[in-house]
């Protein structure tokens, strides 16, 4: 006889399930079993990751959510009435379940948030298409009805969700954690069974991997809680059964009623949702006068071109040309005129917009739109980099933005597409070294000077590890060595670092789609009250839906207010596209290190390594801001870039092919553009394949 765990909690319920999703897949597979679901409480933050990690295990994945049941509408919101909610397994049967339960959790937050994200009868029977409904644990409607002493009530609820969903879509869940309640109730589970034929599934209520993980699982819910873990009036489990048993566990825990256990294992084999990845939900751009959408592109792009450069080359109309064809080729075309719609909005309404940044910059397309003002000929960059033929994957275009005038261009895009299909994206802040030691300080009660010592001595790096810093720091060894509670307190964070610890806004990402967003992904409200996806900007792109990172950057309004003055004061219009880059006076400034207000410039390493190199060419500062990262510095490159250009050290190259491609780098490969251009000139590969190798 098989089993599937139905009622599983996983990291993404908040600072409540312990189980990672990874762990818990291998779990899962280590005891046996082929098929699992993840029911997280009231949101489906991580049915994706949990979907893509169960298939790459091999384990069949059970979508689901543990939703919360209003007591009267959603709607409702009186305080001691409408905050008593009741719990309810909802599992999606296949594509048309799972469109209905996004819409039931997005409305839950959406619509009925108070306190808790809430759904109601009204809803779920609105939307029970495709679902499957399990009576959950022992604050589901039923059990509290049978703890209450009112089986008829019991019996009502059952046979009204009965009913709604059909007789075979709703079970009876029964649970035994050791708990007193729910040993009380499994006999009149097994009566409303008998005399209504819903059938019984046997669920363990799942929040950490082993049973030795319950301590771990305490300290979380402490944290939530803000409570120390000795805090006598804090809520707790009141056993260590909520693991993920095995097969055999759940047959002796429930062999009276073998039917339990075989239902579990039916249910998991009707829920069949799969996620496509293959396709893109791009949003049609409105074209003026019913013109083709790619013509008024190519009327854009050559507009702009012959204002970019005059005369017009065959080199550059050929650039032009290609471009454009890969972009039509690829189903990019809506997607340009988007991006160029909104930069075009903003520059028209007194937005500042940066100059571009990342591979975008090597478009010839994106330039003449004027969503780049950088010139990706002069500069030798690579479209290939940016939008590869060979390698079909969304092109990602970053914009900056002055932040007074961000929201503008957001409600902008909101105005022209729709409110329903423009959306923030979530991201999670996540417990990592120092703030899980500081975290489980506090729930552990260890005094706090002990917890802030322990914390400094893990070293600043944002990939540190408590694991990698008990390696590199002795001091923080010895004390994991010898002190008990030091011990105590470094084991438990280890237990629980990387977890999410909450949900946040995407500083940057926003989503827009062809059709009202719900129909793709769960969605919430941020503390702004502006829609958000329940999934991260990864998952989005992956679900082939079109993001967009809007980034405020505060130089561009410190530039824009140095314009306003310019003009104020000496009554100069002055254009910041069309400062001079060769300006002696500027770069001597810079070689004397008086870089304080110079985006990415300021540092006190920065400004060193500009005295060191002394750039007198616009050429030297993109290099600078290329090579100042961990990598290069650590590896002597950016001593040898300095040497070169002084003349200190011998320039060579590899091979006489590369000089070119080098040598405004002194021989140095600097960006990956050069990668891909050493592979095109040595081994003759086209750009697109070059593309393919860098990104290995």
């Amino acid at each position: 006889m098989q089993f599937c765990h139905l009622h599983t909690h996983t990291e993404y319920s908040l600072l409540d399930g312990e189980a990672s999703i990874k762990k818990l897949v291998a779990r899962v597979k280590e005891l046996g079993m082929d098929s699992c679901a993840i029911t997280d409480h009231g949101s489906m933050y991580g049915v994706v990751d949990f979907y893509r990690e169960a298939k790459a295990q091999g384990i069949h994945p059970v979508i689901g959510c543990e939703v919360y049941m209003a007591p009267r509408s959603r709607f409702d919101k009186v305080h001691d009435i409408d905050n008593k909610t009741s719990h309810l397994i909802l599992l999606a049967e296949n594509q048309r379940g799972y469109k209905n339960l996004i819409k039931l959790v997005s409305a839950g937050y959406i619509d009925g948030f108070y306190y808790k994200p809430r759904i109601d009868f009204e809803m779920l029977k609105e939307h029970s298409e495709g679902i499957i409904a399990l009576s959950a644990c022992i604050a589901g409607e039923v059990p509290k009805a049978l703890l209450r002493g009112d089986y008829d009530e019991a019996k009502k609820i059952a046979l009204k969700y009965a009913e709604v969903l059909g007789k075979d879509n709703y079970f009876l869940e029964i649970q035994d954690h050791g708990l007193s309640e729910q040993k009380r109730i499994i006999p009149d589970m097994l009566r409303l069974s008998e005399e209504t034929g819903i059938g019984l599934v046997a669920t363990n209520d799942i929040h950490y991997l082993k049973k030795e993980d319950a301590k771990y699982q305490d300290v979380l819910m402490c944290i939530q809680m803000e409570k120390k873990v000795d805090d006598p009036d804090r809520m707790k489990f009141e056993t260590e059964e909520f693991y993920i048993k095995s097969p055999e566990e759940m047959m002796a825990l429930f062999e009276y009623v073998p039917q339990a256990i075989e239902n579990t294992e039916k249910i998991a084999k009707r829920c069949n949702v799969d996620f496509d990845f293959g396709t893109r939900h791009l949003p049609a751009y409105a074209v003026p006068d019913g013109k083709d959408a790619f013509e008024y592109l190519r009327e854009l792009c050559q507009s702009g071109l012959e204002k970019r450069y005059s005369p017009v080359s065959d080199e550059l109309q050929k650039r032009l040309d290609y471009e454009l064809g890969v972009i039509k080729s690829m189903g990019f075309v809506d997607y340009f005129l988007i991006v160029w719609d909104f930069i075009h909005f903003a520059k028209n309404n007194g937005v500042m917009v940066g100059p571009g940044r990342g591979s975008a910059a090597g478009s010839i397309v994106a330039y003449s739109l004027g969503i780049t003002t950088v010139d990706p000929i002069k500069y030798g960059l690579i479209f290939e980099r940016f939008l590869n033929p060979e390698r079909v994957s969304m092109p990602d275009i970053d914009i900056d933005f002055a932040p007074n005038g961000r929201q503008k261009i957001i409600d902008y895009v909101v105005e022209k597409y729709g409110e329903g299909q423009v959306a923030q994206i979530i991201t999670f802040g996540t417990m990592k070294a120092k703030l899980a030691i500081r975290d489980v300080g506090r729930a552990l009660d260890i005094p706090y000077a002990e917890v802030d010592k322990v914390a400094k001595l893990v070293p600043f790096d944002l990939k540190m590890t408590i694991s990698k810093a008990l390696d590199i720091s002795t001091e923080l060894h010895a004390l994991y060595e010898n002190d008990p509670q030091i011990k105590e307190l470094l084991d438990t964070s280890m237990a629980l670092e990387g977890l999410p610890r909450h949900a946040s806004t995407h500083a940057a990402g926003v989503v827009i789609t062809s059709e009202p967003i719900v129909n793709y992904v769960p969605l919430q409200l941020n503390s702004e009250n502006f829609i958000t996806t329940q999934f991260t900007k990864d998952t989005v792109e992956n679900l082939g839906l079109l993001k967009m990172d809007f980034l405020g950057l505060r130089n561009l309004t410190m530039i824009h207010k140095t314009m306003k003055l310019i003009k104020q004061r000496q009554g100069i219009e002055f254009d910041v596209d069309r400062i001079p880059l060769d300006d002696k006076p500027t770069y001597d400034m810079l070689i004397a290190g008086d870089t304080d207000g110079v985006f990415q410039l300021e540092s006190s390493g920065m400004k060193k390594l500009v005295k060191d190199l002394k750039p007198d060419v616009f050429e030297d500062l993109g290099a600078l801001v290329a090579l100042f990262r961990p990598g290069p510095l650590e590896s002597g490159m950016v001593t040898d870039f300095v040497e070169r250009k002084h003349g200190r050290q011998e320039i060579k190259y590899a091979h006489p092919l590369l000089e070119p491609v080098l040598k405004d780098t002194y021989g140095t490969i600097v960006y990956q553009e050069q990668i891909m251009q050493v592979f095109q000139v040595l081994a003759d590969y086209t750009l697109g394949q070059a593309d393919m190798v860098r990104r290995m």
